[in-house]
């Protein structure tokens, strides 16, 4: 029989903060942390603009030796995922190790791994001998389930910008079909550097706007691509009856999960909508809800041309007529894009947003054009009572992932 699944602990490190209360904090303000790049000399770049996290203390989290053996996408992990089970109040000494798992999952891994040994090889022919496992994308659910103890199922999800919340999708479901009774799932990813910002500048993904206050614009008619970011999040999902047993406070309830692929194209998504807008039906079907009951939208929303009017047409798609009626907006809008971490992260502005009844600014965002005739949340915030919301990601491949969390009732 098919288990409820719960929410019962936060955790993120983001360009806004370094935990869910300052995280939060700055998008009910409209905040934007983008500005200019300080993790390198961009001198010869084109793109000068990132949304960096900012004070960050690996050494709160672990000690200098053990951070050595790690890669920051891995810090942020940890530092999301010790947050994450400190809110929840889960004692791992009480828990059966076997049945608590780990899917916290990174889009590429370290890019700055490659850039450093690749040097280090040139020059020596010689490489660093944690090289390998210091930077292949599965180090960040590893290394949760080291430290913690957690000995259940521990997989990575590599999907591009859909692996946060592809990560969650198969959380959720592990829970749901009785394999798991906690997970630890999410997101992360640390690509503020060269090779991350010139890949995607060679794209022509990046935007080269030097204006931190208008460079991430999603659904804007002048929007013009994304900005870079980074950072992680990590949810506690536990199965509800697992939750109750303990007294355990909860935050919502994972309802749906929906994952298509576009078979379309390897960076832009189907033109029609179809997948992405699949992704949302299958979604709002195990949820067992009709379209004209979400009430709020957190859309992958990048401020690249190709996204945000596809995307557009893929909530029009799944939703048709009562997509008129539903709050949408981009957190991207102020935190910039966190590739792999981003699914997680919106996750959780979802929880937010259904705890407070509030509906973030698209900040930066003023006026969009032709098809792109939604309610995109410009200018100003929205106070509403939100029942069930729906965050959406799409990663290049064609990978699309909607997850639906609903206001918790026992």
């Amino acid at each position: 029989m098919a288990r409820r699944v719960v929410i019962t602990g936060m955790g993120a490190v983001t360009p806004l903060g370094n935990d869910v209360g300052s995280f939060w904090a700055g998008i009910r303000k409209g905040e934007t942390a983008v500005g200019p790049i300080t993790k390198f000399d961009t001198t010869d770049f084109k793109v000068k603009l990132a949304a960096e996290v900012k004070g960050f203390d690996v050494t709160k989290y672990m000690d200098f030796k053990s951070a050595k053996r790690m890669e920051e996408f891995s810090h942020f992990a940890i530092a999301a995922a010790d947050e994450a089970l400190r809110d929840s109040g889960i004692n791992m000494e009480n828990e059966d190790p076997y049945r608590v798992g780990v899917i916290v999952s990174s889009g590429v891994g370290s890019m700055q791994a490659h850039e450093r040994e690749q040097v280090k090889l040139a020059k020596t022919g010689k490489i660093a001998p944690l090289y390998i496992p210091m930077m292949i994308a599965n180090m960040a659910s590893a290394n949760i389930a080291i430290k913690y103890g957690m000995k259940g199922i521990n997989t990575c999800i590599v999907t591009a910008c859909a692996t946060g919340a592809h990560s969650i999708g198969d959380a959720f479901k592990a829970i749901k079909y009785g394999d798991s009774d906690v997970m630890f799932a999410g997101g992360c990813e640390a690509a503020v550097c060269p090779s991350g910002v010139q890949g995607f500048t060679a794209l022509t993904a990046l935007t080269q706007n030097d204006d931190p206050q208008t460079a991430s614009r999603p659904f804007d008619r002048n929007r013009d691509g994304f900005v870079i970011g980074e950072g992680a999040g990590v949810l506690v999902l536990e199965d509800f009856e697992h939750a109750k047993a303990r007294n355990a406070h909860i935050y919502a309830e994972v309802a749906g999960y929906g994952a298509t692929c576009d078979a379309y194209h390897i960076t832009s998504p189907a033109e029609d909508g179809s997948g992405a807008g699949m992704a949302m039906i299958i979604a709002m079907k195990e949820a067992g809800i009709a379209p004209s009951q979400v009430d709020y939208i957190n859309a992958h929303g990048t401020s690249t041309h190709h996204n945000d009017l596809f995307e557009t047409r893929a909530m029009k798609y799944a939703f048709k007529e009562d997509i008129k009626n539903i709050a949408i907006n981009s957190t991207k809008s102020m935190t910039g894009h966190l590739l792999g971490g981003a699914g997680a992260v919106e996750f959780i502005v979802c929880v937010k947003a259904i705890e407070d009844s509030f509906v973030h600014v698209t900040a930066g965002s003023k006026e969009t054009e032709g098809e792109m005739d939604l309610d995109y949340t410009f200018n100003e915030p929205k106070h509403r009572n939100i029942t069930y919301a729906m965050t959406n990601n799409l990663g290049f491949g064609g990978h699309n992932a909607s997850l639906i969390v609903k206001k918790f009732e026992e």
